[in-house]
Parts: structure tokens; sequence; C-alpha cells
């Protein structure tokens, strides 16, 4: 049994939008069901003002296709469902329809922990246009979230300079859920340790905490709460110093500190949780050293992100180990990532695909036709470009080693022989059977590290990140604009054929 399968029994396939049922109840009903089609998930802007994105959320979203399937009292809830006038919105000979309704699709994705940048696939889905249309939502909901903040993550571990990070953000997070798919996320983007002993037991992330002011307040005296946190806990003593006097906390955490060490143990550290951290933390480290306590850890967090952090370094706080809690499980400043889910190609069996796209009065808003790869393209030890092209492999077609930029058609780059490239969708599901086997969390995790370190640092830069070259291919570029300005005529029959 997987994660997602032991929280939730014994189903999740109404996880979905009604109009993603109703759509497919019209496509049965109709008989347009015998199409099939394909859809392309991808963001059009990095989250944050950021020049970077961490893809998130694969594992989870296998897990969810996985099992996908309508149980009886899934069919039996959607019995009672009836329109505005009325009327139930579907016949029994559809409940039939999804009861045995299968994934039979197959799907491609990039790996998690990729580097990934906006308008290029995260996830390719093609098949029977039923089954590809419903897990539209579920899919968002997945890799939206986790995206999020494994890029969140990763930027707070950039500003930490190679300094430890722990999440500790469950109980400011969004319900159970975003918990446990935050903490998960957040430990891939680059925290070592997380709070949440649930998350910790479920994907195998180590778990570290201090303890809370309340334990101080329930003794006579800080002095005391101390004593008794170390009799209790000799090994594991990071004393939260500011419930009071911040100072005065650190001269005490140093006495019972003392005390430790007489019995054959060593203060762990403390933690600043409130007020100057920049001053504070200078202050304890020189208290903590000149009596003796060099390894001793500082411990910083309130209300902590990438910006505080890397102006705290700047202005010199001596932190060793940074929380983070709120910012990170929220995706503060940023409520949502903005993945979405197109159509692009639809045939009917046994005939030829016909490319599909959006247009929009916003041209970044406009969708990108066809079956859609990535090709990453490497200068040495550098990534140098990604290129969306036409994957025509059942016709072994090859693209061409020009990139266009769709928003601008003068920005182009050509890459020769003397670069190397990968194609970055990787089958996932073929024909609705898992062929990609379960990865171990801290290899995705160090997949971030790894690719982070081939692109221009430029990219990692906080404000006015670098822009890295995405396009399309020369023939997709062609195609896409031929298909935008048939659709531009206004003509209304026969648009597509």
């Amino acid at each position: 049994m997987n994660a997602l399968s032991s929280l939730y029994r014994p189903s999740l396939a109404l996880l979905t939008d009604l109009y993603q049922l109703t759509m497919a109840y019209a496509h049965w009903k109709t008989g347009s069901y015998r199409k099939e089609a394909v859809f392309h998930l991808y963001f059009r802007n990095n989250p944050f003002g950021g020049g970077f994105t961490v893809a998130c959320g694969l594992a989870r979203a296998k897990e969810f296709l996985q099992d996908f399937r309508f149980v009886e009292e899934d069919l039996d809830y959607l019995r009672t469902l009836a329109g505005p006038d009325g009327s139930l919105l579907f016949d029994e000979g559809f409940l039939d329809y999804l009861r045995e309704l299968r994934l039979e699709c197959d799907i491609d994705a990039v790996d998690e922990g990729r580097i990934v940048f906006p308008s290029t696939p995260l996830v390719r889905v093609r098949g029977p246009i039923i089954a590809a249309q419903l897990v539209e939502t579920p899919l968002l909901n997945i890799v939206n979230f986790e995206t999020l903040i494994a890029t969140k993550a990763a930027r707070i571990s950039i500003a930490a300079k190679g300094d430890p990070v722990m999440e500790f953000g469950l109980r400011r997070a969004q319900g159970i859920d975003g918990a446990l798919a935050a903490s998960r996320a957040a430990y891939i983007g680059g925290c070592g340790s997380t709070s949440n002993v649930l998350a910790g037991r479920m994907f195998g992330i180590p778990v570290k905490g201090t303890h809370s002011h309340s334990w101080v307040m329930a003794f006579a005296s800080e002095m005391e709460s101390f004593e008794q946190y170390a009799a209790a806990s000799p090994g594991n003593c990071i004393f939260l110093v500011d419930t009071f006097h911040s100072l005065d906390g650190v001269a005490h955490a140093i006495e019972v500190g003392k005390k430790l060490r007489q019995g054959g143990h060593e203060l762990g550290g403390i933690r600043l949780d409130s007020g100057d951290l920049a001053y504070l933390s200078i202050e304890a480290r020189r208290m903590l050293d000149e009596a003796g306590f060099t390894e001793a850890a500082i411990v910083a967090s309130n209300e902590l992100d990438e910006n505080i952090i890397a102006s705290l370094r700047e202005q010199g706080a001596r932190v060793s180990v940074w929380g983070v809690g709120t910012r990170l499980i929220t995706g503060h400043d940023q409520a949502a990532m903005g993945c979405v889910y197109k159509l692009s190609a639809v045939r009917d069996p046994g005939g030829p695909w016909r490319d599909r796209m959006k247009l929009s009065e916003q041209v970044a808003k406009v969708s990108n036709p066809g079956i859609q790869q990535v090709r990453r393209f490497s200068s040495g030890a550098e990534f140098v470009g990604d290129m969306v092209w036409h994957d025509e492999s059942e016709s072994g077609v090859e693209p061409s080693p020009l990139m266009i930029d769709p928003l601008d058609m003068t920005r182009r780059r050509s890459f020769g022989p003397t670069h190397t490239y990968e194609d970055l969708l990787k089958p996932i599901f073929r024909k609705g059977v898992l062929v990609s086997p379960p990865e171990p969390l801290l290899r995705v995790r160090e997949r971030v590290v790894e690719d982070l370190s081939k692109f221009h640092p430029g990219i990692k830069r906080f404000v006015n990140p670098h822009i890295y070259p995405v396009g399309l291919e020369e023939s997709l570029f062609k195609m896409r604009s031929d298909l935008m300005l048939r659709l531009r005529n206004l003509r209304a029959d026969g648009l597509f054929d």
C-alpha cells in the first residue's frame, strides 16, 4: 500500500472538478470518448520572481495514477447529483462505464528534482480522451503545490549558503495534506530535516526539534526549566533562550551546559526565536565561545525566508542552523504555482494526429500544439538551453538544431555538433502500466543540487535573475505560427481539418 492509499481509502477518483466529469459524460454520450488526446502540464512563470523552478510531485502523482479507479462509493455519490433543472447529471450507463474505466494512457514526465523553466512540459499525457481529461485536476493539485514548495526550499537553501535548514511549518500548513506534501517537497528542495514526525515516518526524512516557550514557562524559572530538560534528555539539549530575555537565556544555557559537560555530555546549542537576530546571534556566539562552547550551535527562527536569511548573513549573523516554518510551508509570498494542463493534439481511432492550441488576448497564454518533448542542450558541464520540439518519434524525424523564442521570433539560438543533449520527458506509464520504479528521496534531493550547479549562477539571483534560454524548435515554431494564423482567420467550419 502506497502513502496515498494508506491515508485515503478506498478511492481518490472524485478528487476532481465537477466539470471534468460532466465533460467526460458528454464525450461518452456523444461517442467522442473514442478519441485519443495529448495533454501537457506546464507553467508560464517561475515562482517568487525567480530564475528557476524545481520539478516536484511526481512520486505522489505516480501513486494517484496507479490507483486511479471509481469504486462503488464514488458511483453511489455521482448517482445523486442533479443539474440546475433538477434532473440527474449522469445516466446509469455512464456510471457503468466509469466502473470499468482504467488509466490506459502513456504518461511521460520530467524527473523530480530537475530544474525546469516556463512553457516547457513537466508531464505529457497521451491516451483515451476521457481518462486523459479526468486526471487534469489531481495532477495540477499535486504538481502545483509540491513544485512551489520545493522551489521555495531551494531558494532558502541557496540563501543559507550551506548552513543546515530545518523545516518546521506543520502548525501553519494548509491542512494535513499540505503539511505532509510540503515536508517532502521541502526536503527535496534542500531542507535537511523536518519537525513533522508523520512525514519523517512516511518519507524517511530526518526529524529534529528543540522545545517550546511553554516548557520554560511551566517551571518557576528559566534556569530550572533548562536543568530539568537536561536531566531528561542530556544528549539533546538545544535551549530556547528568548522566553524572557535572550542574552540572559544564553547565560543560563551556558551554566546548564557546564553541568552537562561534567556529566559527560555537551550542550547542543541555543535557539533564538525573536528580536534582532543578527545582533543577538553575534553576542550569543561571543558568550558561548568565551565559555568554551565553540561547537554549540545557534539556531535561528522567526518568520524567516530566503530574503531575510540573505540579509542576516550580510549583517554578519552568527547563525549555525536556520529554522524555517510559515514562509516555507505556505510558499510565502506566492500563494500558488501557476501550472496549467492544455490539450495539444487529438485523433480518431487509427487516424492521424490533429494539432490543437489555445489562443488568448495575452500572448503568454497561447499554448503550443503537437506532441511535445523537451531537449536540454549542454556545452561542456553547463546547461545552455531548453528546446521544446514536436516529438515525431514514430516517424524517426529528428528536430532541427534551431531554437526560436515564441514571444520574440528575432531571439534565436542554434545548437551545433559540439553540444550534447538529453530529452527530459521520461516514460512513467505505458498503457496504464507503471514503468518507472520509485526513486530514493535522497537521490531526488541530490538531483536538485546537481542540476543547479550546471546552470549559469545568475539564475539563482533573487533580484533580476539571469533568464535561461528556452524556445521552440524551428518546425514546431512554424507549425504553431501557421495554426495560429488559421485560428485567427474567422472561418467557423473545418477550422482544425
